[in-house]
């Protein structure tokens, strides 16, 4: 009864009881409203498919749990805007654990081989930036989760782009704080260095996302900082123009428990100057046995229940997996960098990206003009969708803005040679 007192009591009095500084993005940093540089800790937290955020007392035991790993971030991959998230985000706040939400679904997200960016997907975005914007632990907004991650997709990062856009205009419209508006990529060598750049390069802020998260698991333990590719990680991130953080983590081999020595690494001193920290896949143990915890043992993959989901108890109080869950917080644990103040840090020195050129794998040529809203691609260009779901007021067709129709109906073929790339232009 005195924990079911304590979750009322969150769900009745969040925000007379939670007090949690805001966190910007300034040049490649964040820093708290007080000006402190802050580094992310942070766990991946998705528990059931579609929204977490609504279990209060869940959420409050889980919360303390992560208190004492030592995290102060979970990412939520989907929620439901229309749903109350008082309670859990006040627990979370109350455990100081800020959260990072992606705003598209399975039914909204920028399809790769046929992009599109219309006013059905910026609604249920917007939807999304409403619900949260008021809590104060939010720390940032996704517009998309690895919708590049073959070599034939590059096609969608204008699409991607003109998404932030328009959710960083809507923020402004509505006179919300600067909460930042970014991406989560997958690791793709051929793409990640041109795709990172594409998506801040210009020098129009307005259209830029405001922070880059990398989803990696080439750090398999044991490595080095050298042999498991964070050194050109690293390379390719030096002096980046906004955060850069990995968004997901925590290779599993199978062999054993993982060590989490990539920790050490990305808050150390070859990369703390460039890199904001990391997230951890993931907190619960499913199938994949990346997780962190379980709420019980699994069960026939057959059984169905209230709280079951994929053979998976999905509820109930959280027991650390061994050695998982302590050696991730033996790493945390001796981890503590304080960086730079906001007063002493002047992000002009952070670099500009050269918009990328055409390579073998990456389509895009330089800073090519964005699709309005309402827009989708085609062998000719940008065109307005004449839909309900697809039409909006600015929408616009730029002509030309692709050259060559001989691929475009079928983008998931390979592409073989420079002759047959798209080539975009102004």
């Amino acid at each position: 009864m005195r924990f079911l007192a304590s979750v009322l009591a969150a769900a009745t009095f969040y925000g007379a009881a939670t007090a949690i500084q805001t966190i910007e993005a300034v040049g490649n940093k964040f820093f708290t409203s007080d000006g402190k540089q802050w580094f992310m800790k942070g766990i991946a937290y998705q528990l059931v498919p579609d929204d977490p955020l609504v279990d209060t007392e869940q959420c409050m035991r889980d919360a303390d749990l992560m208190k004492t790993l030592g995290a102060n971030t979970i990412r939520v991959y989907h929620v439901d805007p229309d749903a109350d998230h008082d309670g859990c985000m006040s627990a979370f706040a109350e455990a100081g654990i800020y959260t990072m939400i992606d705003m598209d679904t399975f039914a909204t997200y920028i399809i790769p081989t046929a992009p599109a960016w219309n006013q059905t997907q910026f609604d249920a975005y917007k939807k999304v930036m409403d619900a949260f914007q008021g809590y104060d632990n939010l720390l940032g907004l996704f517009v998309g989760n690895e919708i590049i991650s073959q070599s034939n997709h590059s096609l969608a990062a204008p699409f991607i782009k003109a998404a932030a856009r328009d959710l960083k205009a809507y923020r402004s419209s509505m006179g919300y704080r600067e909460i930042p508006v970014g991406y989560s990529a997958a690791d793709i060598a051929e793409l990640r260095p041109m795709l990172q750049n594409y998506l801040t390069c210009g020098g129009n802020a307005s259209e830029n996302i405001d922070f880059f998260g990398l989803n990696s698991y080439e750090w398999c333990d044991p490595s080095t900082y050298e042999t498991s590719g964070y050194a050109v990680l690293e390379a390719q991130a030096k002096n980046f123009p906004v955060p850069i953080f990995f968004s997901e983590t925590g290779c599993n081999t199978g062999e054993g428990g993982r060590t989490f020595e990539d920790q050490a690494a990305i808050f150390g001193p070859h990369m703390v100057d460039d890199w904001s920290g990391s997230m951890i896949y993931e907190w619960i143990a499913e199938a994949n046995d990346y997780g962190l915890i379980s709420y019980g043992p699994a069960v026939d993959p057959t059984a169905t229940g209230e709280n079951v989901v994929g053979g998976f108890t999905v509820k109930g109080t959280p027991t650390p997996v061994a050695p998982d869950f302590d050696n991730l917080k033996s790493q945390w644990a001796t981890i503590s960098p304080t960086g730079v103040s906001k007063s002493a840090y002047d992000a002009k020195k952070v670099s500009t990206r050269d918009c990328p050129q055409p390579t073998s794998g990456w389509l895009v040529n330089g800073n090519v003009a964005l699709p309005s809203l309402g827009a989708t691609l085609s062998s000719s260009g940008y065109e307005a969708v004449p839909s309900a779901t697809g039409s909006a007021a600015d929408a616009s067709s730029t002509q030309n803005a692709v050259s060559g129709s001989n691929e475009i109906a079928g983008m998931a073929v390979g592409l073989v040679g420079v002759s047959m790339i798209f080539t975009f232009w102004l």
